[in-house]
């Protein structure tokens, strides 16, 4: 879906953390022989003009017509790949995100902001990415527990969680995320106005090991619960 070759003439990272802004990831969209696959840690974060390509959005149509041909290198290329920052790439949409996001080893995964993420998508890549040990899904309004229901299960590494802002959440997904995350050791459920204080201290009761509980503003309290 989205370019990872490397523009010609610049040092090509083995490791590290890449944060390009918007001239430099359209010169590395540019080139297609020198995709960095043994990159660990990318940043793509607040990258407005990363878009589907047409023939993802084709499959997800369900339409007949000839699907356009894939063009470039993929995101799939960067096998080591153990970080992946795509927050705010606002025009990402679930099929695009079920496509590329097949890590089974990525460890953190940032899709906050993404306001076209649905329980379609975030199901998709719990089963493409199931080692995650940091997820932040902030602002993610359209994501429910419905999606955490299925979702739950396929991430049992998870230590630090974000749902931040998430206003469809209720105390089923502290529920499902109590019994299947049991590694789990911060969570942030902050404004999250279908979650109260009742079903946080019964999701600690639950998982006693979690050390920190972000919760501003959840059922009007400004409380953060560290044990």
């Amino acid at each position: 879906m989205y370019s990872s070759g490397w523009p010609a003439g610049a040092a090509e990272p083995q490791h590290g953390r890449v944060l390009p802004g918007e001239r430099e990831l359209a010169q590395a969209l540019g080139s297609v022989h020198r995709a960095p696959s043994q990159l660990a840690s990318l940043s793509l974060a607040h990258c407005s003009s990363l878009k589907p390509r047409p023939e993802l959005e084709h499959q997800a149509s369900g339409t007949k017509d000839p699907c356009p041909e894939p063009q470039g290198p993929s995101l799939l290329m960067l096998r080591a790949l153990q970080e992946l920052d795509l927050t705010a790439c606002s025009k990402l949409t679930d099929a695009s995100l079920a496509k590329v996001l097949q890590f089974p080893q990525l460890r953190q995964l940032s899709l906050s902001l993404l306001p076209e993420l649905t329980d379609k998508g975030l199901v998709a890549v719990a089963g493409g990415c199931p080692s995650l040990e940091h997820l932040a899904l902030s602002h993610c309004s359209r994501v429910s527990d419905k999606g955490w229901a299925q979702a739950a299960s396929s991430w049992r590494r998870l230590q630090h969680l974000n749902l931040s802002s998430c206003s469809q959440l209720t105390e089923q997904t502290l529920d499902a995320i109590g019994q299947a995350c049991r590694q789990l050791r911060v969570l942030d459920v902050a404004m999250c106005p279908g979650i109260n204080m009742a079903a946080i201290r019964r999701f600690q009761a639950q998982l006693p090991q979690v050390s920190c509980v972000q919760s501003r503003f959840v059922g009007g309290a400004d409380l953060t619960l560290t044990l």
